[in-house]
C-alpha cells in the first residue's frame, strides 16, 4: 500500500517520456493506457497497463478502460480520512498520486468517438482531490511538477493551479463539443486563463484578455512581432478594424481605427494603394490610429507608413522585407500578425455584460442585396454605383450610431471613405457638423473637385431620417446618392425633398445600429 502510483494516459504524447522517465526516477510506478503505454514500452520504460491492474480488459471498442472502482477509488481517496483508508485497504485499492491526461483532439477532429470520457472524469477526480493526487493536464508543466517533487513534494498552492487548469481546459472541452452540436452557435462561452494587461480603458483600470478560441486568424492566436505590449484599448480597436476590413476580405484594403470607429477604409489595385486612401480618409484621425489590412504586408505598403505614427498594424502576415523595415522604422509600432488568411464575416454570437446579467445577440453581418432596394425618388442610382453603395453599407455598419458616412469611388472599381460622423446622439449632429464638414475638408486637401467627386459619391446612413432636414443639408453640400433603410413616419417628407433637390435615393430596410 505504500507504491506511489502515476496514472498516464494522454493524447498528446508531447514529453511524456521524459515526464515517465523522471517520475521512475523519482519512485513512482507507472500505470498507463493504450497508445501511451506502447510508447512508454518503446522507450524501454517499464509500465503497467490499466486493464491488468483492474482486471478486466478495455470493452466496447476501448471506450470503456478507466471507469472503474479500482481507479476512481484510487484517485479520490483521502489519506487523512480512516474510513477511506480502511475502505481501500479492505478492497485493496492503493493510491493513485499522479494522473496526467489530456483528451482526444475534439478541436482538430470533431466527432462522437472524438468526446472523451475516461480523461475529463479522471482529470476532475485528481483536481477534485488535489490535495493527495497531483492533477496534469499540460505539457508545458511537467518540468516543474517534476523539479516540485524532487524539492519535496509539489505545494498547495501549485496543486491549485493545477486543478485549475484542468477544470478551464475541460470547460473549454466541454464548450467546444457544445457549440458542434449547436452547429457552432450558442450562447455559452468558450474560455482560457486570462492574462494581465497593463491596464483598461484607463491607467486606474485593471484589465485582462482571455482569448476564447484558438481558432487562426484572430485576436485570440495572433502574434505581435514587434512593438510593446498590446494594451486593452489596442485590443478593442484591433477588433473593430479587423471585423471592419473583413467586410473587404476579397480585395486588398485597408481600415483605419481611432477610438472605436473606422475614420479610415479604402479598397485598391495593390495594397499599398489601399493603405494610401484609408489613410486620407481622415488624416488627422488616423494619427496614433489602430489598421487592419486585408492582405499579407509587402514592403510598398509598409513604407505608406513612412513618417507616421500608428499604434498597432494587424494584418495576415508581413514579408520578410516589409517586417525589417517596419521594425526599423519604429520601436513603439504593435505589429501583429494573425498567421492565417483573412476570412469573410461570419455568423456568431456576441456577448455584452451588462451589471447582473449578459446580453447575447447574433452579430450584424451586413447583407448586401441591391436586388431588394427600393428606389423611392425619380432620380435612380446609376447600376455602376451600386458597388460603391454596398461599400459604404458595409463601412457604415461599423460605425458607432448615430452614423453617417460618405463613401467615394477614388479610382473606377475602387473605393474609400471620404468622409463620417458617429457616435452622435442626433443624426443631424452626425451629418452636418461631422460627416459633411470632413468629406468638404477632404476634397479640399486633396484638391477633388466637389463637383466631380460627388458625382461618385454615396451617402449612407445607418437608421432612417426621422425628419427632411438631413436629406436638406446633404443636398446643400451636393450628395446626388443616399441609401437609408427607410421606416421614418416622415419617410414621406424625406422622399419629397429629395425628389426636389434631384437626389437618387434608395431604401434597404435593413438597420446598422452599433451601440
Amino acid at each position: 500500500m505504500n507504491q506511489k502510483l502515476a496514472l498516464l494516459s494522454v493524447s498528446d504524447k508531447t514529453g511524456i517520456v521524459d515526464f515517465a522517465r523522471g517520475l521512475l526516477d523519482l519512485g513512482f510506478t507507472l500505470l498507463s493506457t493504450g497508445g501511451t503505454a506502447r510508447a512508454l514500452r518503446d522507450a524501454g520504460l517499464p509500465v503497467t497497463e490499466v486493464s491488468d491492474y483492474i482486471g478486466s480488459p478495455e470493452i466496447l471498442g476501448g471506450r470503456v478502460k478507466t471507469l472503474h472502482p479500482k481507479i476512481h477509488a484510487g484517485i479520490l481517496r483521502r489519506d487523512d480520512n480512516p474510513a477511506d483508508l480502511a475502505t481501500c485497504r479492505d478492497m485493496d485499492i492503493p493510491p493513485i498520486s499522479l494522473v496526467c491526461a489530456n483528451l482526444y483532439p475534439f478541436e482538430s477532429s470533431p466527432s462522437t468517438e472524438n468526446i472523451d470520457i475516461g480523461g475529463p472524469a479522471m482529470l476532475r477526480a485528481a483536481a477534485k482531490n488535489r490535495a493527495f493526487c497531483i492533477p496534469v493536464i499540460d505539457p508545458k508543466d511537467y518540468s516543474e511538477v517534476l523539479s516540485a517533487l524532487r524539492a519535496g513534494d509539489v505545494s498547495p498552492e501549485f496543486r491549485d493551479h493545477l486543478a485549475a487548469k484542468v477544470f478551464d481546459d475541460i470547460s473549454h472541452y466541454d464548450d467546444l463539443i457544445s457549440l458542434w452540436l449547436y452547429g457552432n452557435e450558442t450562447p455559452g462561452f468558450v474560455g482560457y486563463l486570462p492574462k494581465d494587461l497593463r491596464y483598461g480603458e484607463n491607467p486606474h483600470q485593471k484589465a485582462q484578455i482571455a482569448p476564447t478560441s484558438n481558432a487562426p486568424g484572430t485576436l485570440g492566436t495572433a502574434r505581435v512581432l514587434h512593438g510593446k505590449e498590446m494594451s486593452y484599448n489596442n485590443y478593442v480597436d484591433s477588433d473593430a478594424a479587423l471585423e471592419t476590413v473583413r467586410e473587404l476580405h476579397d480585395v486588398p484594403a485597408a481600415v483605419v481605427v481611432k477610438h472605436g470607429n473606422p475614420c479610415g477604409a479604402a479598397t485598391g489595385d495593390t495594397l499599398a494603394d489601399a493603405l494610401a486612401q484609408a489613410w486620407e480618409g481622415d488624416a488627422v484621425s488616423a494619427y496614433g490610429s489602430v489598421i487592419a489590412l486585408s492582405r499579407p504586408v509587402d514592403l510598398a505598403a509598409a513604407q505608406v507608413l513612412q513618417g507616421r505614427f500608428v499604434e498597432a498594424l494587424i494584418a495576415p502576415s508581413f514579408e520578410p522585407d516589409a517586417l525589417e523595415w517596419l521594425r526599423a522604422k519604429s520601436k513603439m509600432i504593435r505589429l501583429v500578425s494573425l498567421d492565417a488568411p483573412l476570412a469573410a464575416p461570419e455568423p456568431r454570437t456576441l456577448h455584452r455584460f451588462i451589471r447582473g446579467a449578459c446580453l447575447c445577440q447574433d452579430a450584424d453581418v451586413p447583407s448586401i442585396a441591391p436586388e431588394q432596394w427600393e428606389p423611392v425618388t425619380r432620380a435612380l442610382i446609376p447600376d455602376a454605383l451600386r458597388p460603391l453603395a454596398a461599400f459604404g453599407i458595409r463601412m457604415c455598419a461599423h460605425l458607432k450610431s448615430n452614423a453617417i458616412l460618405l463613401a467615394r469611388e477614388w479610382r473606377p472599381g475602387r473605393f474609400a471613405i471620404l468622409g463620417m460622423g458617429a457616435g452622435q446622439p442626433n443624426r443631424v449632429d452626425a451629418m452636418r457638423k461631422l460627416a459633411l464638414p470632413k468629406a468638404a475638408e477632404n476634397m479640399e486637401r486633396l484638391g477633388l473637385d466637389p463637383a466631380e467627386t460627388m458625382a461618385r459619391t454615396v451617402l449612407v446612413s445607418d437608421a432612417f431620417f426621422p425628419f427632411a432636414d438631413n436629406i436638406e443639408a446633404a443636398a446643400a453640400a451636393g450628395v446626388r446618392h443616399i441609401v437609408a433603410p427607410g421606416g421614418s413616419k416622415r419617410d414621406a417628407e424625406c422622399i419629397a425633398a429629395a425628389d426636389a433637390a434631384g437626389i437618387a435615393m434608395v431604401f434597404t430596410h435593413c438597420r446598422h445600429f452599433l451601440h
